[in-house]
């Protein structure tokens, strides 16, 4: 099966970012609770990069596939998850690279750097780490996994928040986020 990306969400509505989110079939790693326990040997980097045995994985559809097995268990320990076994992965700072976001129709929709597309919301809620000096943000993606926002896409939201009034906080799906580190 030959893998297509999702459009630019700068041409995306809101339906169609709705419709490209549930047409990704995830695996039901939620109801998979294997015995044998191992190492993955995998890595992903600060950058978002995926390593396995210490060299990066250059197939973006590896990628793809090994992030949807990804849990992230009660004591901040990653994992990837399928029916036999668990191996665990070591995670230096996010699962996931946002690398877009577009506000439509009141809502925010982030690009991944797996071509995931998020919804931000009461299931995918926005936080804000750091300092005032080094400011992070973080997007809930599944399963306790984040996205950290790059650079430019933290510019873009930032300009959204700014368009809005001076407060530094965004709106969407109902929910309202500071982009302020507490």
């Amino acid at each position: 099966m030959v893998y297509t990306p999702p459009p630019e969400l700068a041409g995306m509505s809101l339906a169609q970012i709705a419709e490209a989110v549930a047409a990704r079939k995830l695996p039901p790693v939620e109801q998979w609770s294997p015995d044998a326990i191992d190492d993955s040997h995998m890595r992903i980097a600060a950058d978002g990069t995926w390593f396995h045995a210490g060299s990066p994985i250059k197939r973006p559809a590896m990628v793809r596939a090994f992030s949807g097995l990804l849990n992230r268990e009660e004591d901040g320990s990653y994992w990837l998850v399928v029916p036999y076994q668990k191996l665990s992965i070591e995670v230096d700072d996010a699962c996931f690279i946002a690398t877009d976001v577009r506000e439509t129709e009141g809502d925010l929709a982030f690009r991944l750097n797996t071509d995931e597309l998020v919804v931000a919301g009461p299931q995918h809620m926005l936080r804000a780490a750091g300092d005032r000096e080094l400011p992070a943000l973080y997007l809930h993606v599944r399963r306790g996994c984040e996205a950290r926002l790059n650079r430019s896409t933290y510019e873009q939201l930032a300009q959204i928040a700014l368009d809005r009034g001076d407060d530094w906080t965004v709106t969407s799906g109902g929910e309202s986020y500071s982009l302020l580190p507490g």
